[in-house]
């Protein structure tokens, strides 16, 4: 160890947001104000860097390093080793710092690139640039500097260099170069730096690929001329193709219900919400509620998409963008081609994904042309705006909501992938050396490492075969990379699910872990809650193993979950929603009708014949309602389910509001957006809570332990409500009311007085309406609610929920039962005048009449 007097050498390894973001420029300028010598070099997953100089001026730099950090940069602890000067006290070379890169880790597609930053929008200063006439960038559409630019979308290796990007075939010009190597210049060591004349080039094409015939547009018109073309294009009613920065993104004018109608049918997506796009906030402010905590993260360098509440009295306003939600998705330009063509155009742009609905995001010009141009049959674009840079891999828009005055992501990709979430210790301690799959539907894997966690940007169903084969693809990659690191790999126990069946073909010991388990560890991870902890967790449908003695397996999604920890066991189901039957099995998942038809069935013949079930009996020809009906009482392709998310996709049938989805979630959003528009204090309706052997179960098997949520009172008086014309909205917000004084008296009940925190946890959280509403009847119980906000609340999150479930000794890694897990169980008949029996049922006086 030297003396604190003296020359030393400095030896860091930087981890962190530490490359693509100004970080070795930032070493480099705190070294020369400190007359420091030495190097400092971005290597794979880490900034190392070596110093020599007068340890007072040392230990200056290690002071003001973590200080001084450029924008979008974090650095975690720094652990200094300290060396001791060649040759001596006195001397020494000269003072200045090299800027190294280090030697190339190529990368594909990759799930997981622990040395990459996400991409981020154009900073203040180069948007200033951009507008700027006597600027030499000015209106250039790849403007950016060391604070923002596409990272994560164009690296095509590690660690962070231009050469490791698409942006390699573009040698700087001499302007560029003198900006790159002067070290007071903002742009000193930006690897993405480009100008118009040495940079990426914009075209303007037809459906069959030529250049769009117009002086306007010709070939090697000026940025400006084609930009001024694609609104002309855009103002007459036209689809155009946008090359972005993880993808192509389809664009129609948000005013014209006619282009928005257009590009729904040619898109094949008939109701799914539609995102737009404005260049300022203050465009929507006459349709959406905006706040400040909503402007700040509308402005955000991640750019993502932030679901607006809409204003009750403009619910009416853009019609088609977002048929019965009652929040509008709203983004700000993520790069500087959409700033320009977004303040050219002047009004709401539609900004949706560029691929036929279910199909993977179209990246490249060539692909683009062909699935979005026409070549199978109609286009779904009449023009392509595209450049010669390249998309390295596909990104889609991120979505988050805020809740709670925080952000909460909906889902993450561009924006925040590929940057990792820093793990706190678990019973086990850090997880270290896992991968996890997530789910089947919004897969999004896992690498936990070091510490870390890198949760891969969304990638879909991997029901589209090609994305499964990219989550394959990848997890190769992850095997070359740090095979021989990892000690597991994690999956969701469904023996169905091709991410399971993946798994069971990977070089490392496979673990399962129960749907539901994984999303309440995901929120105890996140927020480093101690055992044990009660996780609401609803959703649509997660498999629940049960032994072969019980019958099989329950397909869950209504559960208040006790998660323990060590001594105590994993999982003890307290609670659920009383099963019902899905004729039809998958297919009810789609169909709201479905649903409503196993409800009235288990509640027996008086709802079948009650006249509020008309809108859901109606949607049935005759004949196929009486074999559906066969079915559930036969027991034939009709699973019972626990889930919340069927019960809502029921009521939106009773309510007329679905009856066939068009989109996953439809009838959850469609039921939000109804409730939105009821007045407040709506009142609720019974939803007791019966005791676990009301419902009769097989021999062995074993229900909730404190007893079944019971639907039928409520259905009931949602019944008697729709046959005296109560409106919808009115029955839609007694629903959502009801269910949260159902989930808070529960959580009351099972934590007692020991203050245990609740989660909230699946996807019905991704309704803001029931979320906020269960944190405020929470919080006014004395309870402590978290809910996910780093990774999204539905499958998105799995993966980290997974991580956590295979760090501890308590751990299954057989994916075996568990104390608490049931097996299916049969609907009880109906038992008629139950309302007051519990104290979560309020009885007539508080049902707020039909």
């Amino acid at each position: 160890m030297p003396s604190l007097a003296g020359r030393a050498r400095l030896h860091l390894e930087c981890r962190g947001v530490v490359q693509g973001v100004g970080f070795r420029p930032l070493v480099h300028r705190l070294a020369s104000e400190l007359n420091l010598s030495g190097e400092v070099e971005n290597g794979p997953g880490v900034v190392r860097m070596q110093l020599e100089g007068e340890r007072p001026a040392l230990d200056a730099f290690l002071q003001r390093l973590p200080l001084q950090l450029p924008p979008g940069a974090r650095l975690e602890r720094l652990d200094p080793l300290w060396l001791p000067a060649p040759g001596g006290p006195g001397g020494g070379p000269p003072a200045g710092v090299r800027i190294l890169a280090g030697g190339a880790e190529r990368l594909g597609i990759d799930l997981v690139a622990a040395s990459l930053v996400a991409d981020r929008a154009p900073c203040r200063a180069c948007r200033a640039e951009l507008a700027d006439p006597a600027d030499r960038r000015f209106g250039y559409p790849f403007i950016s500097c060391c604070d923002c630019g596409p990272r994560f979308s164009i690296a095509t290796a590690e660690p962070w260099t231009r050469a490791h990007t698409t942006l390699a075939p573009f040698p700087l010009c001499p302007a560029c170069r003198r900006e790159f190597e002067d070290p007071s210049d903002r742009r000193f060591h930006a690897e993405t730096i480009a100008c118009p004349a040495c940079g990426p080039r914009l075209a303007l094409l037809d459906g069959s690929g030529a250049p769009l015939a117009g002086s306007a547009a010709g070939d090697g018109a000026s940025p400006a001329a084609l930009i001024r073309s694609c609104s002309d294009l855009l103002t007459a009613g036209k689809v155009l193709a946008l090359q972005g920065v993880g993808g192509f993104q389809l664009l129609v004018d948000a005013t014209n219900v006619a282009a928005v109608a257009r590009l729904r049918r040619r898109k094949r997506r008939p109701a799914k919400p539609f995102a737009l796009l404005v260049a300022e906030a203050e465009t929507l402010a006459p349709f959406c509620v905006i706040d400040a905590a909503e402007r700040r993260v509308l402005a955000d360098p991640a750019a993502p998409i932030v679901l607006l509440r809409r204003r009750l009295a403009a619910t009416d306003a853009l019609p088609g963008v977002a048929p019965g939600s009652p929040s509008l998705g709203v983004m700000l330009p993520a790069s500087p081609l959409h700033h320009l063509l977004a303040r050219a155009f002047g009004r709401p742009l539609v900004a949706t994904s560029g691929n036929p609905s279910g199909e993977p995001l179209c990246t490249d010009p060539l692909e683009a042309l062909e699935r979005l141009g026409g070549a199978a049959g109609e286009p779904i674009a009449d023009a392509f705006l595209v450049h010669d840079r390249a998309i390295a891999r596909p990104l889609d828009d991120s979505v988050l909501q805020l809740i709670d005055g925080r952000p909460a992501l909906l889902r993450r990709a561009r924006g925040y992938a590929p940057e990792p979430l820093v793990l706190p210790a678990g019973p086990g301690g850090v997880p270290d050396g896992v991968v996890a799959l997530g789910g089947d539907l919004k897969s999004a894997p896992a690498l936990a490492l070091d510490g870390r966690l890198w949760l891969a940007p969304h990638l879909g169903d991997l029901g589209e075969g090609r994305l499964l084969s990219r989550l394959a693809d990848g997890l190769a990659a992850i095997e070359r990379r740090w095979g021989g690191r990892l000690t597991r790999i994690v999956c969701d126990a469904h023996p169905g699910y091709l991410s399971h069946q993946l798994a069971a073909g990977q070089p490392w010991p496979r673990q399962t872990v129960q749907h539901h388990r994984a999303h309440g560890l995901a929120v105890l991870a996140e927020h480093g809650l101690p055992f044990p902890l009660l996780a609401v967790t609803w959703d649509g449908l997660g498999y629940a193993p049960a032994p072969a003695a019980d019958g099989g397996a329950q397909l869950w999604g209504g559960e208040l979950l006790l998660l323990g920890g060590p001594g105590a066991p994993p999982c003890q189901r307290l609670v659920a929603l009383r099963p019902f039957p899905l004729p039809g099995g998958e297919r009810a998942m789609a169909e709201p009708r479905r649903a409503a038809l196993g409800l009235l069935a288990a509640a027996g013949s008086w709802a079948l014949a009650h006249p509020g079930a008309r809108h859901s009996l109606a949607a049935f020809a005759a004949g196929e309602q009486r074999l559906l009906l066969q079915a559930i009482a036969s027991g034939c392709n009709s699973p019972l389910s626990t889930s919340v998310g069927r019960l809502f996709d029921a009521v939106a049938s009773l309510l007329d509001l679905v009856q066939v989805q068009s989109y996953e979630g439809e009838g959850g959003l469609r039921l939000e957006g109804a409730a939105a528009a009821a007045p407040p204090k709506p009142g609720r309706w019974p939803l007791p809570l019966l005791p676990p052997g009301a419902v009769a179960t097989g021999a062995t098997a074993r229900g909730p332990t404190l007893g079944w949520l019971d639907w039928e009172p409520l259905l009931d008086a949602l019944l008697a409500a729709i046959a005296a014309g109560t409106p919808p909205a009115l029955c839609a917000a007694r629903f959502h009311h009801t269910l949260v004084e159902a989930l808070a008296g529960t959580a009351t009940l099972a934590a007692g007085a020991g203050g245990v925190p609740v989660a909230l946890a699946g996807g019905c959280f991704q309704n803001r309406l029931l979320l906020e509403a269960a944190i405020a009847a929470l919080r006014a119980r004395g309870l402590r609610p978290f809910w996910p906000e780093v990774v999204p609340c539905s499958d998105g999150g799995l993966a980290l929920g997974q991580v956590w479930a295979a760090s501890g000794p308590w751990a299954d890694p057989a994916g075996a039962p568990t104390t608490g897990w049931s097996a299916p169980e049969p609907y009880p008949p109906h038992v008629p005048g139950r309302a007051g029996s519990h104290p979560l049922d309020p009885g007539p006086a508080a049902a707020g009449g039909a």
